[in-house]
């Protein structure tokens, strides 16, 4: 009875070993999916961070352009946003005056 119960001792030994094993190599494939995963995100995120700043940039000079132009020539800037607001009015009527016939009423006192 005793060597049986050394031998299961032994056997549990050997069990716990291999098990403490395959967790140690389960958690190294887990750290390294995750540090991959890591890796991976920070690249994208340095990627997408590097791209965002060439764009405010690229938008920062351009806008100030746009704001020498102006300062230099006011009145083209005038001339073109009453040219707009024209344009979007005559667009406005031309669209309403085509969607909807006149109502029965418009032609009763405009004869």
């Amino acid at each position: 009875m005793k060597k049986q119960i050394t031998e299961l001792k032994r056997e549990v030994s050997r069990l716990k070993r291999a098990l403490s094993d395959q967790a140690e190599e389960a958690a190294e494939t887990a750290q390294g999916w995750y540090q991959g995963a890591a890796d991976r995100a920070s690249d994208l995120y340095s990627g997408a961070s590097d791209r965002a700043s060439r764009a405010a940039r690229q938008l920062r000079t351009q806008a100030h352009s746009v704001s020498e132009t102006v300062q230099q020539n006011p009145g083209t800037l005038s001339t073109a946003m009453l040219i707009g607001g024209l344009v979007g009015v005559l667009a406005g009527m031309a669209i309403s005056r085509s969607s909807e016939p006149e109502p029965e009423w418009f032609r009763r006192w405009h004869r």
